[in-house]
């Protein structure tokens, strides 16, 4: 069985993270991962308190496994997000979009881990520093908001940076990616696309079949302008996002386009005008399957695939 030093700190069976997609990974997709032995991760995007506290609650009712919660550090009202998650009793915090740091201390005291995904050594260091549990270093081939630095480039320079564990992110949807980064140096996996076309989770059909029809090129990123560039699958909007960028279009018209988008795709289907945020391994995805389903194929062809590379060395 694979198992790394981030399986015993978290309590977790296997070294496979879900992302934590707003508008995607609710408590049905986090606890369905959680109980298949990997973590299952609620995001919590720009959710009210009191609605996080619900997930929250509900996670707990259908798992007994360890699950977390991914916060946005960057939002007005992150001070009450983050007494919602100490409150409630959560394990495993990760952030994006922000510095941890100010919040670390928190968490420790509530005996909450806490893992940040960062995209580079640097911000790997800074957040070690500031007493971060271990780090997701996550790489440009990831759907929604991304850094600059592949996934094959970014994991073995943040594991030789840092003493942590590294979890590697990015591209990665079968036991190849897995393999793949456990050689780069990192103690786990995280999923976000490949868990996006599951049984569990709960965005609407049409996102998942995009997902599923995709193709390695059917990927596209968005308003690098802005300073926040997002992984896209093509369609309409994706477009419009591109022609705002050839003509040099302030900051606000980005903001206004994309206004109520991720809304669109995952509770309305709208596979034209809504923000179909998915990874570039989505060409790899041919079939929706239950969270269980996919943990467990992943783990057994890793483990084969890993034994079996023994006949190269002569």
């Amino acid at each position: 069985m694979i198992k790394s030093p981030i399986c015993d700190m978290l309590g977790i069976k296997y070294p496979i993270f879900q992302g934590g997609m707003a508008w995607a990974s609710n408590y049905e997709l986090a606890s369905a991962v959680s109980n298949a032995g990997g973590l299952g991760i609620i995001g919590a995007g720009q959710m009210p308190p009191e609605l996080l506290v619900q997930e929250i609650r509900k996670a707990k009712e259908n798992t007994d496994k360890p699950f977390g919660v991914n916060l946005i550090i960057y939002l007005t009202y992150i001070e009450e997000l983050v007494d919602a998650v100490i409150r409630e009793g959560v394990q495993v915090v990760t952030t994006g979009a922000g510095n941890a740091g100010p919040y670390i201390k928190r968490f420790h005291d509530a005996g909450i881990k806490v893992i940040p995904v960062i995209p580079s050594s640097a911000l790997a260091k800074r957040v070690e520093k500031a007493g971060a549990d271990a780090v997701i270093a996550e790489g440009t081939e990831s759907g929604g908001h991304i850094g600059e630095i592949t996934t094959m480039a970014i994991v073995p320079q943040v594991a030789d940076a840092v003493g942590i564990p590294v979890i590697a992110a990015g591209g990665i949807a079968d036991y190849r990616g897995f393999a793949a980064a456990l050689c780069l140096g990192a103690s786990g996996i995280q999923m976000g696309t490949r868990f996006l076309a599951t049984k569990e989770c709960h965005v609407h059909q049409n996102w998942k079949d995009m997902v599923v029809k995709a193709s390695d090129r059917d990927t596209v990123v968005t308003g690098r302008p802005t300073g926040h560039p997002v992984r896209v699958l093509k369609n309409r909007l994706a477009k419009m996002f591109l022609e705002l960028e050839e003509k040099c279009a302030p900051v606000a018209e980005y903001e206004k386009l994309g206004t109520g988008k991720l809304k669109a795709a995952s509770v309305d289907g709208d596979v034209e005008m809504g923000s179909l945020m998915s990874g570039q391994i989505a060409g790899l995805i041919k079939e929706e399957k239950t969270a269980k389903e996919i943990i467990e194929e992943i783990v057994s062809q890793t483990e084969d695939f890993i034994k079996n590379t023994a006949k190269f060395i002569k």
